[in-house]
């Protein structure tokens, strides 16, 4: 390797990292809104919902699928707000929620609208060119050793998330310290609060 792409390489090597966790998040957001969004399709009002938006005309479904992004912006915009105003906790917890929300409401809908849009000559071509770009760059991004390296730390962290909420709910069905880190907790939250008063 001459010097020159060796440069290159070191220098691209921390943005590969950035965007090994973005594809990563954005691949857990994507799996969270599915799952949320077929609990939430299984309740009786939303069944008729989602049977009308089949149902929808191609221009009134494309409105539909861009109808979450334009009512989460409001959201987003306060929250950066609040953010900027001191309130990081409370502008970042609605920001994560609006990305959750907005996830799964953009799957389900993209599921629900998909058939009629493709009816869109405009709307196919371009689909399917992003789809064939969006796997292109996907897949070479998931071939290096950043994006490898990223997902196995990934994984390693949520096991160990997991066996300590296990622990943990295994310390609360018993003995008399089982409440101690609920305690820890809940002082530290009191605190918190007098000192934002």
């Amino acid at each position: 390797m001459t010097r020159p792409k060796r440069t290159r390489s070191r220098l691209l090597a921390p943005l590969l990292y950035v965007a090994a966790l973005i594809l990563l998040l954005e691949e857990w957001l994507w799996d969270s809104g599915k799952r949320l969004g077929a609990v939430i399709a299984g309740w009786p009002l939303v069944r008729g919902l989602d049977a009308r938006i089949r149902a929808l005309p191609p221009y009134a479904a494309l409105c539909a699928f861009v109808l979450p992004a334009i009512l989460l912006f409001p959201v987003k915009l306060l929250a950066l707000l609040a953010i900027a105003d001191g309130h990081v906790v409370t502008g970042v917890l609605a920001m994560v929620l609006a990305k959750i929300g907005g996830a799964a409401a953009v799957t389900r809908l993209y599921a629900l609208t998909l058939p009629s849009l493709l009816t869109l000559a405009w709307f196919a071509r371009w689909h399917g060119v992003f789809m064939a770009f969006k796997d292109k760059w996907v897949g070479a991004l998931k071939a290096t050793l950043a994006y490898r390296r990223t997902s196995r730390s990934v994984l390693g962290l949520r096991a160990r998330w997991r066996r300590a909420i296990a622990a943990w709910r295994r310390r609360a069905k018993g003995g008399r310290h089982s409440l101690r880190p609920t305690r820890i907790l809940r002082r530290f939250a009191a605190r918190w609060r007098a000192r934002r008063r």
